[in-house]
């Protein structure tokens, strides 16, 4: 009855030895697999690389429309549109002349106006461009420069944000008066004998600074997610920005 006893015991232990060192290695995989992610090491899909970058420069884009369509979003931040070399000139000696004593000021103020109508029209216009970034691309800018993402997107939808903007900043500009005051100073320094003729666009002006304005912001915004690790505010952003940190 021993002997029956002690077989069962070495037969119990054999099958149970193995199913042990089993699960022992399965759980040893499982926990180098949970490190890995943890520590930003695991294998990364194109589509988790993708959304990812994506999702980065949405939030930049949501943050950047909302300071700068806000009131006083340019007008009183580091992103103030100030007056073309040219307007200057012209305001500064137009504002000698009867009535247009406040004329500088006056049109700055309006510049940033127009640029804050404007810029609430641009997010969806910066979404889609985001939206039509590849995969591939997204790779590759993962690892690049902290300021990757925000050239690529400068570069490839740039001309066409301009386009789109252009007419935006137009209509602000005129709805704020501020096409009809550049043309009042315009044509009073005109006027001046000996003056050079000046003609300048203000509305193209004004685009091309309101956008760089808002490519800043969302530079920062990228800078900020690839720099301080805490402001990943989600599981993808955390896993996608990790692989870049090694």
């Amino acid at each position: 009855m021993q002997v029956r006893y002690l077989l069962i015991a070495l037969a119990l232990l054999l099958f149970t030895a193995p199913a042990s060192a089993q699960f022992d290695k399965t759980l040893g995989r499982l926990k180098k697999q949970a490190d890995a992610v943890l520590s930003g090491q695991a294998p990364l899909s194109e589509e988790e690389v993708g959304n990812g970058l994506k999702e980065a420069l949405n939030v930049g884009i949501k943050e950047a429309v909302g300071f700068l369509s806000a009131e006083d979003g340019y007008y009183a931040s580091p992103y103030k549109i100030l007056l073309p070399e040219e307007a200057q000139t012209v305001v500064k000696r137009a504002s000698a002349l009867p009535g247009l004593g406040n004329v500088e000021q006056d049109l700055i103020e309006r510049v940033n106006r127009a640029a804050e109508l404007a810029a609430n029209e641009a997010g969806p216009i910066f979404v889609d461009a985001i939206k039509a970034m590849t995969i591939k691309d997204a790779m590759n800018l993962l690892l690049g420069d902290k300021d990757a993402a925000t050239r690529y997107l400068e570069s490839s939808a740039g001309p066409n944000l301009q386009a789109a903007f252009l007419p935006v900043i137009k209509n602000s500009l005129d709805e704020v008066n501020a096409t009809e005051i550049w043309e009042k100073a315009a044509t009073a320094y005109n006027k001046i004998p000996f003056s050079k003729k000046v003609e300048t666009e203000l509305d193209v002006y004004v685009t091309t600074r309101a956008l760089e304005g808002m490519f800043a912001l969302v530079e920062k915004k990228e800078r900020e997610l690839r720099d301080q690790p805490a402001l990943r505010n989600s599981e993808l952003l955390r896993k996608v920005f990790a692989r870049q940190d090694k």
